[in-house]
């Protein structure tokens, strides 16, 4: 008698419901949408949710249906062209206390919604959007570590009133690759204090002194470990502002990862403006707060190319030249808020600064009442020049004043910024507030997906899963009869699973991603079919029927258990190294190999054992 175990009929059964049950949203479709935010984080309310409702009418723009979802407006269009033109309606008139984003919203019922029931995402090579691959420059990290120490050496040795004649750059022997600092000092300089001072900065940094006739000097040369530290740093620093950024431009599901050595790959489903996102995104950008020098004059260093010790060289706007004091006051990294607004000389920015930073602003202002401060916007990028008929890459550094103030009273942790436009403004106060760029970057790949293309890429990849199902379906029907109606069902099993996986655990679906459905439909199969003939094979050594499916199960296991723990090795390695289309395949190729085993081995068993198990005696099985 070929008896199933209850508790596995009930296992097998709540699985396959409760994968119907995810899996349901991915029938409905999407309709294009848009998702609008309060930029403070809030979350929307009824009362905004009216708002915006009246404000589209007004515009003549249909909303299809909205709802507010995990604190976001969801409005979603009969048609692209309404949904730009309410992305258009929102940033014109909302888009100081509101950001807008283009979306998809699924058709589901409301129920599915409510109960957190969602279709899984597409990648952005079926929905369409930009792909952006970052290389992050890991010399110019450790560049600007070495330009955040000397700031820190000069603050240092000025606190505790030690003399000092300049500090500059050391590069290593072999490249010439900056990897230390190098401290002058006068004669009769106390070398041993100096050196007290700056182990303060850090204490895991390590000092070389050396005497000569003119004076004594300090060497600090960072540690290989150190170097390495600081582009891990600058890797994972440089991928949580570009976050930070893309969140701030309002884009619906974004993936932002790391990825091989000193990359990072951006990509932004439903954006098309290239230009102006990279723009945003890879820019290095930053404030500096610096006294202005007024003892030199300005002119004779331009016109001699050299600045006093201790100042620095500067273009105001309009040309003209500018002396300030190399001790930074404060830099971006000390902002903890930065917002675009509009003050009595024109557009500006509001800026709030961390403890240490008005700390320092507090202390400068008090001994600098009546002396001018400026405010330096630093901006580095990257460019081709033509040298010797060949392209090379050159980094630039572009370095402005922008204003420039007499401090007429004690201020600390609140201030404004002046001298922007209004874009600058506001792109200034975006990348101010997402945090800087550890290092610089540059794209060294760009792809542009439309949603025609995108959708056409659905179509496809849906046609191939549709035809390569259908044979599969048609062609163990035919060939084993019965049991391959059978396995077909545990195939349909298996692919519904597979779907309300990718839906639960929210991993976005692509074109590999699909390749990897039909691949693990032929795995499924393959399972099959290893037991179906093991139970024809059991049949021509006349064992009987029942006996012939309980040993083509037992005996088959191992066959089955091999192919599979191979497959899901290579899948798991593939997932955890790989990266971009490669790990969209690995994740779904892996978890079709649960689903597989899962439908094959109990699925299957229960069906059959359901179709001939509980009688005393089976006279053939229609097996083919």
């Amino acid at each position: 008698m070929l008896e199933f175990p209850r508790w596995k009929y009930v296992l097998v059964t709540l699985a396959v419901l409760i994968g119907v049950l995810f899996a349901l949203p991915n029938l409905f479709g999407e309709d294009p949408a848009l998702q609008v935010e309060r930029k403070n984080r809030a979350p929307m309310d009824d009362f905004a949710r009216q708002s915006i409702e009246e404000l589209l009418h007004k515009q003549g723009i249909l909303i299809k249906r909205d709802f507010i979802d995990s604190g976001r407006l969801i409005l979603a269009f009969s048609d692209v062209a309404s949904q730009l033109k309410a992305r258009d309606t929102v940033d014109a008139t909302l888009s100081d206390v509101d950001r807008a984003a283009l979306a998809n919203a699924s058709r589901a019922p409301a129920w599915m919604r409510k109960i957190g029931l969602k279709a899984m995402p597409l990648g952005l090579d079926l929905r369409g959007g930009l792909y952006l691959l970052y290389q992050v420059d890991l010399q110019g990290a450790v560049s600007q570590l070495l330009e955040s120490y000397e700031q820190s050496f000069r603050r240092a040795l000025n606190e505790a009133k030690l003399p000092f004649t300049d500090i500059t750059t050391l590069g290593s022997a072999g490249g010439g690759i900056a990897n230390g600092l190098h401290v002058t000092l006068p004669p009769g300089a106390d070398s041993a204090a100096t050196e007290a001072a700056l182990r303060k900065v850090d204490v895991n940094l390590k000092f070389t002194t050396s005497a000569s006739a003119s004076g004594a000097s300090i060497d600090m040369v960072l540690s290989p470990a150190q170097i390495k530290a600081r582009e891990d740093y600058a890797l994972e620093q440089n991928r949580t502002t570009l976050t930070n950024r893309v969140n701030e431009l309002g884009v619906s599901e974004p993936i932002v990862q790391r990825q091989g050595l000193d990359r990072i790959n951006v990509q932004l489903p439903g954006v098309q403006n290239s230009a102006e996102v990279k723009d945003l995104l890879g820019k290095v950008a930053t404030l500096e707060l610096r006294l202005a020098d007024t003892q030199n004059n300005a002119l004779q260093a331009e016109q001699s190319g050299h600045a006093p010790l201790g100042t620095k060289l500067y273009k105001r706007e309009d040309g003209s030249p500018i002396l300030l004091k190399r001790e930074v006051i404060v830099t971006g990294d000390e902002l903890t808020s930065a917002t675009s607004a509009t003050s009595t000389e024109g557009p500006a920015v509001s800026i709030k600064l961390d403890a240490r930073g008005a700390e320092s602003m507090l202390r400068t202002t008090r001994l600098n009442v009546g002396k001018p401060m400026a405010v330096v916007y630093i901006e580095k990028s990257r460019r081709q020049v033509e040298v010797n008929g060949q392209k090379v890459d050159r980094d630039s550094t572009s370095e402005k004043v922008i204003n420039v103030a007499t401090i007429r009273g004690v201020f600390g942790p609140q201030f404004q910024v002046t001298g922007l436009t209004s874009g600058e403004a506001r792109d200034l106060s975006l990348m101010l507030r997402s945090g800087s760029l550890a290092a610089p970057i540059e794209v060294v790949e760009e792809r542009a997906i439309g949603p025609s293309l995108g959708q056409d890429n659905i179509d496809k990849g849906v046609r191939a899963l549709e035809i390569g199902m259908l044979a599969v379906f048609v062609f163990m029907a035919l060939y084993y009869h019965a049991f391959g109606l059978v396995a077909d069902a545990v195939l349909l099993a298996n692919v519904i699973l597979l779907t309300a996986l990718l839906s639960m655990l929210r991993a976005s679906l692509s074109l590999p991603g699909i390749a990897g459905i039909i691949l693990t439909v032929g795995i499924a199969v393959d399972a099959n079919v290893l037991i179906y003939e093991r139970i024809r094979e059991e049949l021509r050594n006349g064992v009987s029927p029942q006996a012939a499916i309980r040993a083509g199960f037992d005996k088959a296991f191992s066959a089955i258990a091999d192919s599979n723990v191979t497959a899901l090795i290579a899948g798991l390695a593939l997932w955890v190294i790989g990266t971009g289309a490669i790990r969209g395949f690995a994740i779904v190729l892996t978890l079709g190999i649960a689903t597989s085993m899962f439908t094959s081995l109990l699925g299957s068993r229960a069906l059959i054992t359901l179709i001939y198990g509980g009688r005393r005696k089976v006279a053939r099985l229609s097996i083919g």
